[in-house]
């Protein structure tokens, strides 16, 4: 299958999941375009996708310049950020980016607010929680979400959206529900919240059934990655 259909593919998915747990219209596909080339985002967006999530720092601002700069792009795409944050490259993600999903400590945060160009608009934050307590994730623990919470709530250049998880294999249906329960939680101090992004190729049905907003698909749109190329 093409990149277009293996798109509508997963709409189709989403749709009837949407449809089996009473969420019509509320769940936004991230296409995950990571070691994917820029050839591959303009078959995505002719398919109308104009989300993008991107791992590795260099590798997506790149791709972010050749995009504006190329004739099929006619409208403006909105690119995530959801790989791990070193603070050495949050200047070009505060630079480059519209949405960071994987916040986990006040400096990156901080960082960010303050490396963000005053002339674009504030900066969409997710806080990454490691819900599944894995040593090879990053992301907080739970009892360290409020604390995170009120400090981005207070910086300018950030705008505060909600929470993002990676859940772990065959655990969907434990871990996903503390996730649920953790945002609506957050949700009653910070009403303006509105992402809960979690769900990937494997497990997105029952990221949908426990409130997810985002699903994050990459292998099922783009095939297989390349990891043969140094990214960095």
């Amino acid at each position: 299958m093409s990149i277009e259909q293996q798109i509508q593919s997963i709409r189709n998915q989403i749709a009837e999941s949407e449809h089996r747990y009473h969420r019509q219209g509320q769940v936004k596909l991230l296409a995950v375009s990571k070691t994917k080339p820029l050839s591959a985002i303009e078959q995505a967006y002719h398919a109308g996708q104009r989300s993008f999530g991107e791992n590795y720092v260099q590798e997506a601002v790149d791709k972010i310049q050749a995009a504006a700069q190329s004739s099929w792009c006619q409208q403006p795409l909105e690119w995530h950020f959801i790989g791990p944050l070193q603070s050495n490259k949050t200047r070009l993600v505060a630079e480059h980016f519209d949405w960071v999903q994987t916040v986990d400590r006040a400096k990156i945060a901080q960082r960010l607010n303050d490396q963000r160009p005053s002339h674009r608009p504030a900066l969409n934050i997710c806080i990454q929680v490691n819900i599944s307590h894995e040593e090879s994730k990053s992301g907080i623990d739970l009892n360290q979400l409020s604390t995170l919470a009120e400090l981005i709530s207070k910086l300018p250049n950030l705008k505060f959206r909600g929470l993002m998880t990676i859940g772990s294999k065959g655990k969907a249906s434990e871990e996903f529900p503390l996730m649920q329960h953790a945002f609506h939680h957050l949700k009653n101090d910070y009403p303006e919240l509105d992402t809960l992004s979690m769900g990937m190729t494997d497990d997105m049905p029952q990221a949908i059934a426990y409130g997810s907003t985002l699903v994050r698909i990459g292998t099922a749109i783009f095939g297989e990655r390349d990891y043969s190329q140094q990214h960095h």
